[in-house]
């Protein structure tokens, strides 16, 4: 994960993009940090979370749910905008358009030719289960709760 912002940056660089528009997390760790690493690393400002988006006059403007109502922020562009599930209705590719996609050059880049390493800088050693918990135990009140507390777990 750690190198994947850093390919991220090394495109902007190349492609000098007016807005990166990117997911709020990753289905695999749901860490919510790619975006804010691009936009450090890539020193631009940035939105997160957002639900709409307007673009104008050199700025984006961006609406976000807080947990007051609704947040809205102005960036200067370029900048980097996460996304919230609500910023979209999917709109379904027509079979024209596919065909018309599918004439289209893509541009294959690989890391280093971006100038990033991608080599692993972790090494799992090995994986194991966490132990086995004891089953709890229910106490019927709460001066036996404090006492078990007390003498046995000896937390208090």
């Amino acid at each position: 994960m750690q190198s994947f912002p850093k390919l991220l940056k090394a495109l902007v660089d190349k492609e000098q993009p007016g807005l990166i528009i990117l997911g709020k997390q990753a289905i695999d760790d749901d860490a919510n940090q790619t975006g804010q690493m691009l936009a450090a690393l890539a020193d631009l400002p940035q939105a997160t979370f957002a639900s709409k988006v307007e673009v104008g006059e050199g700025k984006a403007k961006v609406t976000r749910e807080v947990d007051g109502g609704l947040e809205i922020l102005s960036v200067g562009l370029p900048a980097v905008v996460t996304t919230d599930l609500r910023l979209n209705e999917p709109r379904y590719v027509t079979l024209p358009n596919i065909m018309k996609a599918k004439k289209k050059p893509l541009e294959t880049v690989k890391p280093n030719d971006l100038g990033v390493d991608v080599t692993p800088r972790l090494k799992t050693l090995k994986v194991v289960e966490p132990p086995e918990r004891s089953a709890g135990i229910k106490v019927p009140d709460v001066a036996t709760l404090v006492a078990k507390l007390k003498n046995d777990a000896k937390v208090i």
